[in-house]
């Protein structure tokens, strides 16, 4: 506003995110490079019509301009949208299956009929009988429309049933299913979400859930910008565990590689770091669908590993990795230091001297605050739990009440988690309860809770089979490493009296009593004959 910036170079992709405006726009050129089919493609109207807005400052000059340099054979193309009106059409039709999902869930959408009657509420349907050319239609009397958009629900409602987000009763009737409640609990697609069930196996990896999750729909339309191939390979070279022959103009890939490159906190271009920032909130978010998938399945081990991944999404760091590289202005001196004396948690570094932690940490007044206010925000958090029953029979219910009380709320809420590196301005902190049995790879129990001052959960599982079984509750942050907590216990379960199992081992006894009888049944008739 003071006028002390003159000249502003912006890319086409941020223009949407700056908020200035001048009285000169300069476009150069109205094409850009698709690094996934080396191609150029013209800018939308949209996009250009928007930096034609951007030459706007009435309360300084009476008129503005804009300069958009073209070829001159497309002259009279953009002289005519920009001095006509812009024709709008909807593209409802395209992502129709992840509103009807949502909507199936939330049972505004019951049936088939009810489909049609959404439909018939929308800016499509009022640009059916408009334009039946742009959406393929052969006609525009009511039998084509209706036609038509019996067809579009009949194909939409099958493709979700296909990915097993509904159910369809009676070719008539709808009813969400798990996955369904899934994709539209977190808003994803519901090919990613079938994505997840279908790739994810019991024996998945940390490794494995990033590279599943780098393959979703929703990171398909990540740019691929000029000569960036080169980087991306530049990069891959640089990156631990990575194939050396990848399709680099490919925006998964291109995903895979920037997580990864987050997580090892590699120094990137400018544009590379704005991908990351859009990339990392995405892909935290589809690693929380992804434990409730695993979940969905019982498995263990693989939950686990998701549940770490958003650790590490929103820490920035590997698996592998020292605790303390959580701290805000860690280094890999400081990470040294922690080793030699024996510091291998946060825990661990609020025990020490007020000496010893100075030599240690080695900061200013100013970073020294920073890492204090981390380790205050940090969660402490006591639990206890009770077992309804110990011996309970098989198919009972068992229930695990836990009770988590935390130290250092901040007036009966919860502090918002610290992470310097994560994108977002503000990131709440979340748990995860689990009751699970390492040896069978199985989950018993799982329950999503937020912890303020204090909390109490009550967890329900079906007793397993009959015999001794070492169980463990997990309790599994969201946004920190180094703060999880596991408890040991165990649960033997009995048979039912009732099962076929002790029928069948009672039925021989009867036999004997039986035959028993038979005998002194004769004794006694020969007795009375003689």
């Amino acid at each position: 506003m003071s006028g002390a910036i003159q000249v502003v170079i912006v890319s086409r992709t941020l223009c949407y995110e700056i908020n200035i405006s001048s009285y000169l726009v300069i476009i150069m050129d109205a094409v850009y490079y698709n690094g996934q089919y080396h191609t150029y493609e013209d800018y939308s109207m949209t996009e250009l019509l928007y930096m034609v807005g951007l030459a706007n400052q009435p309360e300084k000059f009476s008129d503005s301009k804009c300069v958009l340099m073209c070829q001159n054979s497309k002259k009279s193309y953009y002289l005519k949208f920009l001095n006509d009106m812009l024709p709008v059409e909807s593209h409802l039709d395209h992502c129709l299956h992840d509103h009807f999902n949502a909507e199936i869930v939330t049972k505004t959408i019951e049936n088939k009929q009810d489909a049609i009657d959404f439909i018939t509420w929308t800016f499509l349907y009022r640009r059916l009988p408009k334009n039946p050319n742009y959406y393929n239609l052969k006609g525009t009397s009511n039998s084509h429309i209706s036609d038509s958009l019996s067809d579009l629900v009949e194909n939409t409602l099958n493709m979700l049933e296909q990915a097993k987000c509904i159910q369809i009763i009676d070719e008539y009737y709808v009813s969400p299913l798990n996955l369904g409640m899934i994709a539209a609990y977190f808003y994803i697609s519901f090919t990613t979400v079938e994505v997840f069930n279908l790739s994810i196996k019991e024996k998945t990896k940390v490794r494995g859930i990033l590279e599943i999750i780098s393959n979703s729909t929703e990171f398909g339309n990540i740019i691929i910008r000029y000569r960036e191939v080169n980087v991306l390979k530049q990069l891959c070279d640089k990156l631990p565990n990575q194939l050396k022959s990848q399709k680099f103009n490919d925006p998964r890939v291109k995903t895979n590689l920037l997580l990864n490159a987050y997580l090892n906190r590699l120094s990137l271009s400018a544009e590379l770091n704005k991908d990351i920032n859009d990339i990392v909130p995405i892909a935290t978010r589809l690693a929380h669908a992804c434990v409730d998938v695993i979940t969905s399945n019982a498995w263990l081990k693989p939950a686990i590993a998701a549940m770490e991944l958003a650790q590490m999404l929103t820490q920035a760091v590997n698996p592998s990795d020292h605790y303390l590289k959580q701290l805000p202005h860690s280094t890999q001196g400081l990470i040294e230091r922690a080793k030699e004396m024996g510091i291998n948690s946060v825990f661990d570094l609020l025990e020490m001297e007020d000496d010893d932690r100075n030599k240690l940490l080695q900061m200013d007044r100013a970073k020294l605050n920073d890492v204090a206010q981390f380790c205050n925000y940090y969660p402490s958090i006591e639990i206890s739990y009770d077992i309804s029953e110990k011996s309970p029979i098989v198919g009972d219910t068992v229930s695990v009440d836990v009770t988590m009380e935390r130290d250092n709320d901040i007036d009966g809420l919860a502090p918002p988690v610290v992470a310097p590196f994560y994108p977002a301005t503000r990131k709440d902190e979340g748990w995860w309860l689990v009751i699970g049995e390492p040896e069978l790879n199985t989950i018993l129990a799982v329950k999503r809770v937020t912890v303020h001052a204090s909390a109490k959960v009550k967890l329900d599982f079906i007793a397993p089979s009959p015999g001794k079984h070492d169980l463990k509750l997990y309790f599994i942050c969201d946004s920190y490493l180094g703060a999880d907590q596991e408890f040991d216990f165990k649960i033997y379960s009995t048979p039912d009296s009732m099962n076929g199992d002790e029928v069948e081992a009672k039925r021989p006894k009867l036999i004997v009593i039986n035959v028993f009888t038979f005998f002194v049944i004769l004794s006694l008739l020969y007795g009375q004959g003689g």
